[in-house]
């Protein structure tokens, strides 16, 4: 198990690119399975959960070649459909969350898929209910084999049908997507989750032969084709890399520039930190965060305290309340922070407890945030990552707290963050990895 060793109260100076965005990829990587055409996509993070789907294509039979940095071609010409009903192959899939959305493209191309318990992040119960119910209503059987604690999916022909979602599941509407392009007639999603990664994904669909309209709002609306060809497609900046450093950078007290940032697919991030007090500016498609001694908390209109809470597309990402809750606690004022899709994300801030920070954890959902400013600076800990987005949370907190700080665990990190501690050792942080 690697270990982060974090050297606090360095401030950072200089510019830093967003990776891709590692929820686009995957989506964007499972699409690729939907024609044994070539499939080239550009900006592909270098991140542990994407490298470990792209193995698991890989072993499926799908040809992947490097062309750049950043670069690959697919191309699933022939899959080896055997190897979903082995050992190994359920044991990648119930090791990555992700690869959940395969299930779409092999029922859609060939009328056959198998689902283990898939893995991914400890953050409390994330049921597969809408995957379900969507791809059933197109055609699909599944049977529960106990044994083997798996699900066997059929389908001899997918149809169009009309669904109404019982909830905005990005993974779920991005796998309910990719099973019905291909489907036989009118497919219509109402609810569908409409964040800026499944507009991409429906607009590389698009650019493979799909016929998806309704792109961005909550109701799409695919007619069936009978084959997809290839295409090329560029995967966005990862939002919540940009969210992350936003708060890195007034945490620490940094003077920092965010480039190629996609402004127009942040949403609400920008002004959701403002709520915060933190200062930025947006020139063109960068964010320049100047240094600033403190930040202090808005309150209400009506001089309530603030709430802060996550909410689908439009709304704030989920995966950022981890990063603004610790930032709050150097802030001046007091904010509620409720965490209202996952009910065990909130649970490492007794961590943050231990450094020094003022914290009312209310419940499962809702942590109250005492705010004094740097009165009450954090103190260097021993930590462990328990998953993605609290993992950044702890090492925000530890590159700005007095004393050197350990990391545990910091593969969790890992999987959804490309090379950072090289990234910010580069721009005056002091990260040692310890393998």
């Amino acid at each position: 198990m690697s270990t982060f060793v974090v050297e606090g109260g360095h401030r950072l100076y200089g510019e830093i690119v967003p990776q891709g965005a590692k929820n686009e990829a995957l989506e964007i990587l499972c699409a690729t399975l939907l024609t044994q055409d070539t499939v080239t996509i550009h900006n592909i993070p270098d991140i542990l959960d994407v490298n470990n789907l792209i193995a698991l294509l890989k072993d499926l039979g799908v040809i992947v070649n490097r062309i750049g940095e950043n670069s690959y071609t697919f191309q699933a010409k022939e899959i080896n459909l055997g190897y979903l009903e082995t050992p190994e192959f359920c044991k990648k899939m119930s090791s990555l969350r992700g690869s959940v959305m395969i299930i779409g493209p092999l029922l859609a191309r060939f009328g056959f898929a198998i689902l283990p318990k898939p893995g991914g992040d400890k953050i409390g119960r994330r049921r597969l209910d809408t995957h379900f119910i969507g791809i059933q209503k197109l055609g699909a059987t599944f049977e529960y084999k106990p044994d083997m604690q798996l699900y066997e999916i059929k389908a001899d022909k997918l149809h169009g049908e009309y669904m109404l979602l019982d909830e905005a599941s990005v993974t779920g509407t991005a796998n309910i997507l990719m099973a019905s392009v291909l489907a036989e007639g009118t497919t219509t999603i109402y609810n569908a989750a409409c964040e800026p990664y499944l507009q991409q994904l429906s607009k590389m669909l698009n650019a493979m032969g799909a016929k998806i309209s309704g792109v961005g709002s909550n109701l799409l609306t695919i007619e069936g084709v009978t084959s997809l060809h290839g295409c090329e497609h560029t995967i966005l900046p990862d939002m919540i890399e940009v969210g992350s450093f936003i708060g890195m950078a007034a945490m620490t007290g940094s003077d920092i520039t965010l480039k190629n940032v996609s402004i127009k697919d942040l949403g609400i991030i920008p002004d959701s930190y403002k709520r915060l007090g933190i200062k930025l500016e947006v020139i063109n498609d960068d964010i320049h965060i100047p240094s600033q001694e403190g930040y202090e908390i808005e309150t209400f209109i009506d001089g309530s305290i603030m709430t802060i809470a996550d909410a689908p597309w439009p709304g704030l990402s989920p995966d950022l309340l981890s990063v603004f809750l610790v930032v709050a606690t150097q802030a001046k004022g007091s904010v509620l922070i409720h965490q209202k899709m996952f009910e065990s994300r909130l649970f490492f801030v007794d961590k943050l407890i231990d450094m020094g920070a003022q914290i009312i954890l209310c419940d499962p959902h809702r942590a109250a945030v005492i705010g004094s400013g740097k009165l009450n600076s954090l103190r260097a800990a021993n930590l462990v990552s328990p998953d993605i987005r609290a993992g950044i949370a702890l090492l925000i907190a530890a590159m700005s707290a007095c004393g050197t700080s350990y990391i545990h665990n910091i593969n969790q990190i890992d999987r959804g963050y490309q090379d950072i501690d090289k990234r910010l050792n580069a721009i005056g942080a002091n990260i040692i990895r310890i393998s």
